[in-house]
């Protein structure tokens, strides 16, 4: 006799093993968006081991892209690393979500100090952990340029790319300039003897005027594709990041090229600031995001991150577990004399964005 109940029964158990067959019991996901060159290899792969959760990883090579996606909304990202002027900005018109510091038991790994220098820009460390901090100065073929400008080269200041003799004979071996006008226009300030952080239209309106006069001596503006052509012998000079230059140094030695790289910070200053883990108010897999979170707070991991991408890390822990070569490297942990000389970015009002944003492009086209 049929049995309504019992075909019930059966029907949804069929159900269930067909949906769970067809994908419906999905294994758990992260998405991450990072800046490119700027984890260790093995990182994720350990990471997914360990945990079970798949990553899908995507990079972006500026700021400026990864604000265009945030403020879109919908980005498909659990984590993101914006840098903290940056993050001060975003925090303003709602795009992160609170951390939960109570699922992020690592999160006392963290040093006291450089959380309250990031608290400046994220009051009570409130959305944000701080993954790596970095200065923006310049890499240099020290053979090219010594060929180019002789002996007198000057190599310990801003000069030796900014003023518009020195680029125009160092464009014969080529010059690279990061394609970030947040960081080139306070760059130029400074140099200049102007407020880096100016709200002044009028000083932006030099800051481009100078910028046009170097415009034609630089062969490219790109904040990734450097590293490579420096390493390379592509390019003899170039306005980057620490960490970044740092890898073109030791990609030559990898390669043993005899290929002779240095980077220092300015004499002038230069640009101090951290890159930063935040969660966007839109992510999905939280838990997830927050695994990751409490694992790259973990000594031994982020200390290996450090080594590959010659980045000082925030975790204060960590550094027994680092590389002699990035420890004792004041490129990558500056003494307390080149700390003095380093300045954050402040946020800028929106005309001050637009002005810049107007003015890069002007740079860019020459129009």
């Amino acid at each position: 006799m049929f049995n309504i109940v019992n075909w019930l029964k059966a029907a949804m158990a069929l159900i269930l093993i067909s949906l769970s067959l067809s994908g419906f019991a999905k294994d758990r996901q992260l998405y991450i968006y990072n800046w490119s060159s700027y984890i260790a290899p093995d990182t994720l792969k350990n990471f997914e081991k360990q945990t079970g959760i798949n990553v899908v990883y995507d990079v972006f090579d500026s700021n400026e892209m990864l604000e265009g996606k945030l403020m879109a909304g919908n980005t498909g990202f659990d984590l993101v690393v914006p840098s903290d002027s940056f993050l001060e900005r975003q925090t303003k018109v709602g795009v992160f979500m609170p951390l939960d510091k109570n699922k992020l038991p690592n999160y006392q790994n963290l040093d006291k100090n450089l959380l309250k220098m990031l608290a400046q820009h994220d009051p009570d460390n409130r959305y944000a952990i701080p993954y790596m901090w970095l200065t923006t100065g310049i890499g240099y073929n020290v053979d090219m340029v010594k060929k180019t400008l002789g002996d007198d080269a000057p190599i310990d200041g801003w000069d030796l790319v900014l003023n518009p003799m020195n680029l125009k004979k160092l464009s014969n071996c080529g010059v690279a300039f990061l394609d970030a006008p947040t960081e080139i226009f306070p760059t130029v300030l400074n140099y200049l003897g102007l407020n880096p952080n100016s709200q002044n239209p009028d000083d932006y309106k030099i800051a481009t005027e100078h910028l046009i006069k170097l415009r034609q001596s630089i062969t490219y503006f790109h904040s990734s594709k450097l590293i490579n052509d420096l390493a390379n012998g592509d390019i003899c000079v170039a306005v980057g990041w620490s960490g970044d230059i740092m890898q073109a140094i030791a990609a030559t030695k990898e390669a043993n090229n005899d290929i002779n790289i240095k980077y220092y910070i300015p004499k002038e200053g230069a640009i101090a600031y951290f890159d930063v883990f935040a969660i966007p108010k839109d992510a999905e897999n939280i838990d997830e995001a927050y695994a990751f979170l409490n694992y790259i707070m973990e000594p031994k991991v982020i200390a290996d991150i450090s080594n590959h991408v010659f980045y000082a890390n925030a975790v204060s822990n960590a550094y027994p577990y680092l590389d002699d070569n990035i420890k004792q490297n004041p490129a990558i942990y500056p003494s307390p004399e080149i700390m003095e000389k380093l300045f954050s970015l402040q946020v800028m009002p929106p005309k001050i964005d637009k002005l810049m944003t107007r003015s890069w492009t002007k740079v860019l086209t020459d129009r």
